[in-house]
């Protein structure tokens, strides 16, 4: 756990009592900080209270003698509507800060890498800890894994590879990474940012803090959507950072692209092929392949480490839980859960590697809906909805003649997707198994306590199915 004794004394209010609250909430405690705790939610506050923590209504108390609130990073403090702490802290000049913010106060000389973006994010950054963890001493956090504060410290010679939301950046204004990865941008979290301009602007804050020492710091943007190759251009300009531009879509003239499933590294302005990226069972599919390009280009850059080493660690990750995971094969079906993707986005670089899909979708709906998904709809079987976004899915899908079920709750569409699903095999006219697959293309928090918990549900579920195609 971090040590956080230069900050005995201060008075941090912590605004959110999900898993990372709480964490920050004893930790800070333990070093002396003088803490209090709120949540919207009666029940959490409750817990906190048992748990020792002094609960005060944030919304009523004084403020003026906080030294900052620490912010959950689900709850809106600027768009669409400010909660009510976020204007009463903004009227009494107090600072909303994220738990990262306390880790760059309190750092003490490691380098820290930062990956970002709409889709990939926890892939990517769990891939490159995975691999430089081989290298040197690293630890992963942020938005992925365990909360920043219960990570140990790290001295120099050393990295922390932090998975980054656009709220987190918003929250961090000592943000300074050595090495950060832009992965993508499209539209995402819009309501929370007052439209897309926002939320680019969010996302462009990374660089806005660059680290004050000998070491250039090193920027690895793949530039294969507009907003993001518009970023690498204005930091190219500024000339404060090394760009690395990645690309799985084209051929580019200097960093590192994928042609064909086939990874190369431009070194004096000639591509050497790197490693076939087609071989590897457990990143399959061009987003993955993006993911593996941008891990390669940054530790290439930032440590010169030697390629053949980089992909031989590569090809030992098996993969995050809950993207694209096989859980279980019955009968030459396999059963996946990708409950990672929340949003439409994420959910067609899951379809784009199937076909004879046993689709189950739905939940708390995004900006967009299902939009961009119709060249995939050819490779669904049947879709099973679930969720607050069932209905509308549902009509939207009938539309372009996927045939569907309403199955309100995950229990039932893996009853239904599995019945299918098995009774499916061999089909005439068909070719290849098929697969039951969960890409919900939405939020979990109508069902579920978050993306890991419905992913968790899943693949109990799965493991409980019969081996028979119709219950026993």
């Amino acid at each position: 756990m971090m040590n956080l004794e230069h900050m005995r004394g201060l008075r941090i209010a912590i605004m959110g009592l999900g898993k990372t609250g709480l964490s920050v909430a004893h930790a800070l405690s333990q070093a002396g900080v003088e803490v209090c705790v709120w949540d919207d939610s009666e029940e959490k506050n409750i817990k906190a209270e048992q748990e020792g923590l002094i609960v005060k209504d944030l919304r009523v108390m004084p403020l003026d003698n906080l030294t900052a609130i620490l912010w959950s990073p689900g709850v809106p403090h600027t768009y669409p509507i400010p909660h009510p702490v976020a204007v009463r802290a903004k009227a009494s000049s107090i600072p909303l800060i994220s738990d990262i913010e306390i880790l760059m106060k309190t750092n003490s000389g490691a380098d820290i890498l930062a990956v970002t973006g709409t889709n990939g994010k926890s892939t990517t950054t769990a891939l490159m800890g995975h691999v430089l963890n081989h290298f040197r001493p690293t630890e992963i956090g942020g938005n992925i894994g365990r909360p920043v504060l219960d990570m140990p410290i790290l001295k120099q010679g050393s990295s922390y590879v932090l998975e980054l939301s656009s709220y987190q950046i918003e929250l961090t204004p000592s943000l300074s990474p050595s090495g950060v990865i832009l992965l993508n941008i499209t539209p995402d979290h819009l309501a929370r940012h007052g439209g897309m301009e926002g939320y680019i602007a969010a996302k462009e804050r990374i660089f806005d803090n660059p680290p004050l020492d000998a070491r250039k710091p090193t920027a690895v943007i793949c530039i294969d959507t507009k907003p993001c190759l518009e970023i690498a251009d204005r930091l190219n300009e500024k000339g404060v950072w090394s760009i690395i531009p990645v690309s799985t879509q084209k051929i580019l003239s200097e960093g590192v692209y994928v042609e064909n499933g086939i990874l190369y590294e431009l070194r004096e302005n000639t591509p050497i092929e790197i490693t076939d990226l087609n071989s590897l069972t457990s990143l399959k599919g061009q987003h993955n392949h993006e993911n593996i390009a941008c891990v390669y280009a940054l530790l290439r850059q930032l440590y010169g480490i030697d390629p053949q080493h980089i992909i031989n660690q590569i090809k030992t990750f098996d993969g995050l839980p809950h993207r694209q995971y096989l859980v279980r094969t019955i009968n030459g079906i396999a059963y996946i859960n990708d409950s990672k993707a929340t949003n439409a986005e994420a959910t067609a670089r899951a379809l784009a590697c199937y076909r004879r899909i046993y689709w189950i979708l739905g939940g708390q709906p995004k900006e967009g809906g299902l939009t961009g998904l119709d060249e995939f709809l050819p490779r669904i079987e049947k879709a099973y909805l679930i969720g607050d976004a069932a209905q509308d899915f549902g009509a939207w899908l009938q539309q372009r003649h996927v045939p569907v079920e309403y199955c309100g709750t995950l229990d039932v569409a893996i009853q239904a997707s599995h019945l299918d699903a098995q009774a499916g095999l061999g089909k005439p006219g068909t070719s290849g198994s098929g697969v039951v697959l969960l890409s919900p293309a939405c939020a979990s928090w109508d069902q579920f306590q978050s993306f890991e918990h419905r992913g968790e549900v899943f693949s109990s579920l799965v493991m409980s199915l019969p081996e028979k195609g119709s219950a026993e």
